[in-house]
């Protein structure tokens, strides 16, 4: 993809970030890492503005997303925001010409994601989604071998994302609310992560599903109800054939967030557990191994990835900043580099959310395609 190039005599990436949350600390100490100059933050208030300011070290604060978007300074913008907010901010950082990095879901509608995607790309801007899960050592290692053809046909895929931190009626958050986080929570939040490092490790995708989605508890917090899912299964099939199962749940107890995924082959098998991240489990039918991760000795694809040496553990923050560096770097250069997670990564997954959505509610299978503007509205909102 190309886009509009960035300067190349600009000494660095210039960044703003809009919200002051958990992920904008995420966020910050990428972009940080990246070498970028941390120019401000926008937040709900011009208050929480300045304290975020100071809690994430950054330059300053603008007293609304308006006077951000007015500071030419600003190359790139990153939304750290609840997901209903998402859509209109992000449609702003777009219309004034500036790069973007957005949470996920891009959008909480397939149709408003598909809107955000064709304005991305009319505007010439760098547009991305941090699916950073991507951007492990480990991963990319078992996407080599894959591509490679070491698995041989892929025939089954086995997946799951597993979290404890709503395992109880008393655990309360914004995104259970689905006026703010959307319509859905669970498969929203960590089974679009899920799917898209399953079918970016598989370079296949998933054309056909069937989901079931319930809740531990109908009320949450001071008595709210709740409408939004906490557990997700859903069996699958992909373009090439292979079937599959994914497990999502943000209520498994002594799961802190575990994504782990395993795919057999005619020849061999491979799995990986984001909670044990330096190693991968090689499977074969007379001898298996656990790979460990070591610069040199894996797929160039992975071993770009290595930042440390064998014996030093690389995790989410390190998986993080390469994202995020591999987005500046394509904002200096105007060309991304292959495996970066775009805004049509990010209109992929809403158009999955929707799919398991509607599979749940019509307890039937979904016909799973490319969104467009004549199937969004009618079948695919979530």
């Amino acid at each position: 993809m190309h886009f509009t190039k960035v300067d190349a005599d600009l000494p660095q990436v210039r960044a703003a970030f809009v919200g002051g949350g958990f992920m904008a600390r995420v966020h910050s100490r990428a972009s940080r890492a990246a070498g970028a100059r941390l120019v401000g933050v926008s937040s709900s208030s011009a208050l929480r503005a300045r304290t975020a300011a100071e809690e994430l070290g950054v330059e300053g604060s603008y007293d609304s997303l308006d006077d951000l978007l007015a500071d030419e300074s600003v190359d790139v913008v990153h939304v750290c925001t609840p997901n209903s907010t998402h859509a209109a901010i992000v449609r702003s950082i777009v219309s004034a010409g500036k790069s973007v990095i957005c949470e996920k879901p891009l959008a909480v509608s397939v149709l408003e994601a598909l809107t955000l995607v064709d304005e991305a790309a009319a505007a010439g801007v760098v547009a991305a989604v941090p699916f950073i899960y991507r951007f492990y050592p480990m991963v990319r290692e078992a996407r080599s071998r894959i591509r490679n053809g070491e698995l041989g046909r892929v025939l089954t895929i086995q997946g799951s994302y597993t979290q404890d931190w709503l395992l109880s009626p008393d655990d309360y958050d914004w995104r259970v609310d689905e006026n703010i986080g959307g319509p859905s929570r669970a498969f929203a939040d960590i089974g679009s992560h899920l799917c898209d490092l399953l079918e970016f490790v598989l370079g296949d995708r998933i054309i056909s599903l069937s989901a079931t989605t319930g809740r531990a508890f109908e009320h949450r917090g001071q008595n709210r109800a709740v409408a939004t899912e906490d557990i997700v299964t859903v069996i699958f099939e992909t373009e090439r054939g292979a079937l599959g199962t994914l497990m999502v749940s943000q209520v498994s107890p002594g799961r802190k967030n575990r994504l782990a995924f395993e795919i057999a082959g005619t020849e061999a098998s491979v799995g990986f557990d984001q909670e044990q991240p330096e190693t991968l489990w090689l499977g074969g039918r007379s001898v298996s191994q656990q790979l460990v991760r070591s610069p040199g000795a894996l797929h160039p694809e992975a071993d770009r990835l290595n930042v440390l040496p064998a014996g030093h553990p690389q995790g989410y923050q390190d998986a993080f900043n390469a994202f995020v560096a591999d987005v500046y770097s394509g904002i200096r250069s105007g060309q991304l580099a292959e495996g970066v997670p775009t805004f049509a990564d990010g209109l992929r997954a809403t158009t999955l959310t929707a799919a398991v959505q509607q599979s749940a509610r019509q307890l039937s299978w979904m016909a799973v395609g490319a969104a467009s503007s004549a199937n969004a509205e009618r079948s695919l909102s979530i």
